[in-house]
């Protein structure tokens, strides 16, 4: 009992770190509350940007969505030996319990915030990023301390930014974690944000004359599928921790070792069903998603604590909507650590540029001079909890500034 409590002491201080507890500051102009429900004005984690906070109210479906035979979970045992078996060689687990596709749509409440720079507070001509989390945390990932806020550096370059938690985490509405929340489902609900964005629903009268698309691992791929499905949606994309090469991928899933989320964290996730998962402990997650020397080992402290949940369905759907994006011809930059693990196996430089594969693959429509890659030195696939993030973050914006945005 002891050491669960220490646990739990440990993860309440590590989120009090992470929230900002700032009250409101004189003199700064905060993102109007129109559009939100339950808005909060806020300053960013990382303490130089004005922001607002609340719920968007979604509503998206999809017929493509896969129909599963296969029983939820009912303990750790079984969720370990499904993990397993989707990498076992020659495992024909996918086909064995693949039944078709499934409509689903719904009405979804989804966390999310916008933070607009102070110079450009109703500038009609301001460019949004639109930012997407991966596998593993939720929105903060993005904005997750002072030092570590891609939210902060895109502010100070003029960028208005909008992130959210995908559904399922953080605040976002939990769903069925096998039928409901998958990648084809995720990417309609993606693309409904971004239709509401350009339609004004946010902000009061703050309009946007584009959007960027910034993903990042899994948050990379619904971003990439948007532009393949809806090339209109966004005008220019970022790739984070994301490449074409997926040899890594066996060993960064299950080097994981997901763990049931309510057993995990269940001072956070009591109640959620088994199907929602975890990363299984703070080594598991330096493993898969940090590369030493090149973090502080406080920041992993603090992603372990404020670890987001990813489901079953995800799972098994992970690479269902990445496709070649033909009528996309917006500007392309992927950008990732170095060693990255899931992506990269390790080495995004060797035996070539694996990044640059990306363009080549998938955009097919793009010419070379619309196109950029980035590895941060001594970073793994958790880009943003690493001291060269900030190299990633600045080559980001110079990208897009180069490029108009």
């Amino acid at each position: 009992m002891l050491s669960l409590g220490l646990a739990i002491l440990a993860s309440q201080a590590a989120q009090v770190l992470a929230q900002n507890a700032e009250p409101l500051l004189v003199g700064i102009i905060y993102p109007d509350t129109s559009g939100l429900s339950q808005p909060v004005q806020h300053i960013s984690r990382g303490g130089a940007t004005a922001c607002v906070s609340g719920f968007l109210q979604v509503e998206a479906g999809t017929d493509a969505n896969m129909n599963f035979a296969y029983e939820a979970p009912v303990n750790q045992s079984q969720v370990t030996q499904t993990i397993v078996s989707l990498w076992d060689s020659g495992s024909p687990l996918k086909e064995q319990i693949m039944n078709g596709t499934l409509s689903v749509n719904g009405t979804y409440d989804i966390g999310v915030t916008l933070c607009l720079p102070q110079e450009k507070q109703g500038n009609q001509t301001l460019h949004l990023q639109v930012l997407t989390h991966g596998i593993g945390f939720d929105r903060s990932y993005w904005d997750l301390a002072p030092g570590y806020s891609y939210v902060d550096v895109a502010a100070a370059a003029g960028y208005a930014v909008f992130f959210y938690d995908r559904l399922g985490v953080g605040v976002s509405s939990k769903e069925d974690p096998i039928k409901t929340i998958q990648s084809p489902l995720e990417l309609e609900i993606l693309n409904e944000l971004v239709t509401k964005l350009r339609g004004g629903a946010l902000g009061g009268n703050q309009h946007f004359t584009s959007i960027i698309g910034v993903g990042h691992s899994f948050g990379s791929a619904l971003t990439q599928g948007v532009t393949a499905a809806y090339p209109q949606s966004f005008d220019a994309a970022v790739l984070t921790g994301f490449s074409t090469n997926a040899s890594g991928m066996p060993s960064f899933s299950l080097a994981q070792i997901p763990e049931i989320a309510s057993i995990n964290q269940p001072y956070r996730f009591a109640g959620l069903p088994a199907g929602y998962l975890v990363v299984g402990s703070s080594s598991a997650l330096q493993t898969t998603f940090c590369h030493f020397p090149g973090f502080d080992p406080a920041i992993l402290s603090l992603a372990d604590a404020t670890k987001g949940t990813v489901t079953l369905g995800e799972y098994f759907t992970t690479g269902a909507i990445v496709q070649p994006a033909a009528d996309f011809h917006g500007p392309v930059a992927v950008v990732a650590g170095n060693e990255d693990l899931g992506f990269c196996f390790g080495n995004c430089s060797y035996p070539t540029n694996l990044l640059a594969e990306v363009p080549l693959k998938l955009y097919p429509s793009v010419a070379a001079n619309n196109t950029a890659t980035y590895a941060a030195p001594m970073a793994g696939h958790g880009l943003n909890l690493h001291y060269s993030a900030a190299g990633a973050f600045t080559f980001i914006q110079d990208f897009l500034k180069s490029h108009g945005f």
